[in-house]
């Protein structure tokens, strides 16, 4: 899994590159700070994730995408979606429905499409939802720094 993403952060490099971006997988390039995160899970699947960024290109990328993901995530019960898909993997729709407490599963949808337009939740081949291997670790660093700022870890 780890080359797999060392190779997807060298192939990003070189778009960046190409496009004359600046990329922000080069800490220290521009000055300013560094920032990093890092993560494994096992259970319900083992995967790792880290990634250090330099901080004045992660400041200087647009706001739309990031604020996307911000927002779906700023609802409990889309919390609890996701809750229940880092514990217990691939879901069908009626275990997320119920552990988000959601009536109806036109409100459970409504939830779900914001997770899915966010790449934070993406469905399986058997009609059952999952947490995206490349969003499962960026998320729940979310949630755990979100956590911290709320003064729940300390």
């Amino acid at each position: 899994m780890q080359e797999v993403l060392a190779r997807l952060a060298e192939l990003e490099r070189r778009v960046d590159a190409l496009e004359g971006r600046p990329s922000a997988a080069e800490p220290g390039a521009e000055g300013g700070g560094v920032l990093s995160y890092q993560g494994r899970t096992e259970e319900p699947r083992e995967l790792q994730w880290q990634i250090t960024v330099a901080t004045e290109p992660v400041l200087g990328l647009a706001d739309e995408p990031r604020v996307e993901v911000l927002a779906a995530l700023a609802h409990t019960a889309r919390v609890a979606i996701v809750r229940q898909l880092a514990r217990h993997g691939t879901q069908p729709g009626s275990a997320l429905q119920e552990a988000a407490g959601l009536g109806s599963a036109g409100q459970f949808y409504h939830h779900l499409k914001a997770l899915t337009g966010a790449g934070i939740v993406e469905a399986d081949k058997r009609g059952s939802y999952r947490l995206k291997p490349t969003a499962t670790i960026p998320v729940l660093v979310l949630l755990t720094a979100s956590a911290d700022i709320a003064g729940q870890l300390r």
